[in-house]
């Protein structure tokens, strides 16, 4: 009895972290879907064993019996330095931490149907600076939040093959602050600030095969999702010249197309008590091809002008992900897992900006699990190498400087809880 409290306890601990933000993934995606997961990464995909296949793998749930319940968290700290052509560092980068949330639900339905339930959160973003560091005319805090439900049903074909395909929904939150540089006009800075959300849909497909006993290959793959997000500008000067100057508090609107993904994983039984696993993430981040922002009126200022449409170039990159990971089942009660991960960044030199500085990344990863009769408690721990970007060109006209970004690192610990009933 106390262990299924204890499993209701966390599972209201994830719904009360499901806002929360991220920092430092490929581009703004999430692949943290259990502690277990951040170690094995895509051996997981393959052998998709525990509640969290709902979000590696849903086809793998077939395997599980009964009624499963998993929920936890990944608490995510990065950092990183910005370094400008002349030698001086900004060290204004906020070291905060931010806490990506997973809650699964499983349940047997009879010998060829399973249903599942997961909520995750596949996409996040966090950074802050000093708000009067250099780079404050692009960015001096970003914030991404989603949250996504995802019922899925898989049905057992075979003891050797299973499919699974479910319908996700999402909910996407967006604040972007910067300054305005309104000296001219007498006021100095203006704090902008844009906030908006909305709901968007998608689907997902999943297959998992086991060719012979000792090796489980798998498949599964997540639609585009696409946001039309609605919310308002606002500003800490309120200026207007009618037909020069409009820098008001305002409505705005714009359309952000989410990536689809593709997981791929094998994984190898090359012992009873030893398995090791890998595979690839796909993410197909040239769906992020602008950032439109539509205003209700013109908005701006002198030399830019006044319009009712404001547009970035993006064109980001498709990405991979490659992984690795044993798993060493000590004893009947205790794992011990290692991992490794080479994750692409998919912004080009020419549009990267300080909402996510960023590149490519090594990830080192190691953890243990501990089960005992009908329940398992799982701890990951990650540190994140983030490869310096150098020669940043100077693009005076969104704010951002000749510069380097160096020392990037972040440390993620996952901890996830799961019940059988």
């Amino acid at each position: 009895m106390f262990r299924r409290r204890l499993a209701y306890s966390f599972l209201i601990i994830v719904f009360a972290l499901s806002l929360s933000t991220s920092a430092f993934a490929s581009g703004f995606a999430l692949y943290e879907g259990s502690a277990r997961g951040n170690v094995l990464g895509a051996g997981l995909v393959a052998s998709a064993d525990d509640p969290s296949a709902v979000f590696y793998n849903p086809a793998g749930i077939t395997q599980l019996k009964g009624k499963q319940v998993m929920a936890g968290f990944t608490a995510i700290t990065p950092m990183i330095t910005v370094e400008s052509s002349n030698g001086a560092r900004e060290d204004d980068f906020k070291r905060n931490w931010y806490f990506p949330p997973h809650a699964y639900y499983t349940q047997q339905i009879n010998d060829k149907w399973w249903g599942g339930i997961g909520l995750f959160s596949r996409f996040g973003l966090g950074t802050e600076f000093n708000p009067a560091w250099p780079g404050r005319y692009n960015s001096y805090k970003a914030e991404i939040q989603t949250v996504e439900i995802n019922p899925n049903i898989a049905y057992k074909v075979s003891d050797k093959l299973s499919f699974a395909g479910g319908l996700s929904l999402m909910y996407f939150n967006l604040d972007l602050k910067q300054k305005l540089n309104t000296g001219a006009l007498g006021v100095g800075d203006t704090d902008f600030e844009l906030d908006g959300d909305s709901w968007g849909w998608g689907l997902n497909a999943a297959v998992q095969y086991k060719p012979v006993d000792w090796i489980q290959m798998g498949v599964s793959y997540r639609s585009r999702v696409s946001q039309h997000v609605e919310g308002d500008v606002k500003v800490s000067n309120q200026i207007a010249i009618p037909g020069v100057v409009n820098i008001v508090n305002m409505s705005a609107s714009g359309n952000l197309h989410l990536p689809d993904m593709i997981f791929a994983g094998v994984n190898f039984n090359v012992r009873p008590d030893l398995s090791v696993g890998g595979g690839i993430y796909w993410t197909r981040w040239e769906t992020y091809d602008k950032l439109e922002i539509q205003f209700d009126r013109p908005f701006g200022a002198p030399p830019a002008g006044m319009s009712t449409k404001s547009t970035t170039r993006k064109a980001w990159d498709n990405v991979y992900r490659f992984l690795i990971g044993v798993e060493w089942k000590m004893n009947p009660n205790w794992d011990l897992r290692l991992g490794y991960a080479f994750d692409e960044a998919p912004e080009p030199d020419d549009t990267i900006d300080y909402i996510l500085p960023d590149n490519d990344r090594h990830m080192f990863s190691a953890g243990f699990g501990y089960h005992k009769n009908n329940w398992a408690l799982d701890f990951s721990y990650t540190y994140m190498l983030i490869i310096d970007r150098n020669e940043i060109a100077a693009r005076p006209a969104q704010g951002i400087m000749a510069s380097k970004f160096c020392e990037g690192s972040a440390h993620l610990i996952g901890l996830s809880y799961t019940y059988k009933f």
